[in-house]
C-alpha cells in the first residue's frame, strides 16, 4: 500500500551485519598495544620499532622540506645563521659507535628527552609560520603536521619502552624527563626570523639523531629483524 515501507530482506540485514563486523574487526586489529589487553591486537617489539622508525623517517623528511622552503622564501644567504640549539644541554652520543656503546636505558631516555624538548618549540613555530604571508598553506600545514608527529612519536617510543620493560630488556628506572623552553622571543622581526630558521636547522639535525638512535636501538635488541 502507498506510504508503507517495504519489508527489509533478511539477506540485506545479514550483509550489513557482515560488513559492519568486518570493519570493526579491522579497527580492532589496527590498535597498538604493548600487552594482551582485551580487544587489542598484539604487536611484537620488532613491529613497534618498525612503526616508530617509519614515523621518525617521515618526520625527518618533513623537517628537510620545510628547511629548504624556509631558505627559499626568507634566507637566500646562510651567512647570518646561528647554530645554537636549545637542545645542546641534552647529552647525545656522537656517532654510531658511541650510540652502540651506551646502555639501552640511556639511549631510550635520550630519544624521549629530545622528543619532549621539541614539543613546545614546534607548536610556537607553527603559529609563527601561520603569520607569514609568503609561506603557503601547504608549508604551514607541514609545520603543524611536524608538531603533531613529535607528540605521536613520543607516545610510540614510550610504548616501545614499556614493551622493553615488560620483557625485561631494560629496567624500569628511566629518569624523569624535564621539558625545555622554546627559544627566547625578541621584539625584532629579524631576530625572530633567525630563531625560526635556526629552530628548523636544529630540529632537522635532532630528528635525524632520533631516527638513527631508534634504528641502532632496534638492531641492538632485535637484530634478526631487518638489521
Amino acid at each position: 500500500q502507498p506510504g508503507r515501507l517495504a519489508p527489509i530482506s533478511p539477506l540485506f540485514v545479514a550483509l550489513v551485519c557482515l560488513a559492519f563486523c568486518s570493519r570493526l574487526s579491522r579497527m580492532k586489529a589496527a590498535s597498538i598495544c604493548t600487552n594482551s589487553q582485551t580487544g587489542c591486537h598484539f604487536l611484537s617489539l620488532a613491529n613497534l620499532f618498525d612503526r616508530v622508525i617509519h614515523h621518525s623517517a617521515r618526520m625527518h623528511g618533513i623537517s628537510n622540506d620545510l628547511h629548504s622552503e624556509f631558505e627559499l622564501y626568507f634566507l637566500p644567504s646562510k651567512n647570518r645563521v646561528s647554530r645554537n640549539c636549545h637542545t645542546s644541554t641534552i647529552l647525545t652520543p656522537n656517532g654510531k659507535e658511541n650510540a652502540q656503546r651506551i646502555a639501552r636505558e640511556e639511549l631510550t631516555e635520550v630519544i624521549l628527552k629530545l622528543l619532549l624538548a621539541w614539543r613546545d618549540p614546534l607548536w610556537h613555530f607553527h603559529q609563527n609560520m601561520a603569520r607569514h604571508h609568503k609561506f603557503n598553506n601547504l608549508s604551514s600545514n607541514k609545520s603543524l603536521e611536524m608538531s603533531e608527529m613529535v607528540h605521536e612519536l613520543r607516545k610510540g617510543v614510550q610504548k616501545v619502552a614499556e614493551k622493553m620493560q615488560m620483557l625485561g630488556i631494560i629496567s624500569n628506572s628511566l629518569g624523569t624527563l624535564g621539558s625545555r623552553e622554546a627559544l627566547l622571543a625578541s621584539d625584532s622581526p629579524e631576530w625572530r626570523l633567525m630563531n625560526d630558521y635556526n629552530l628548523l636547522y636544529c630540529f632537522r639535525r635532532d630528528s635525524n639523531k632520533i631516527q638513527n638512535y631508534l634504528k641502532i636501538l632496534k638492531c641492538r635488541i632485535v637484530p634478526e629483524h631487518g638489521c
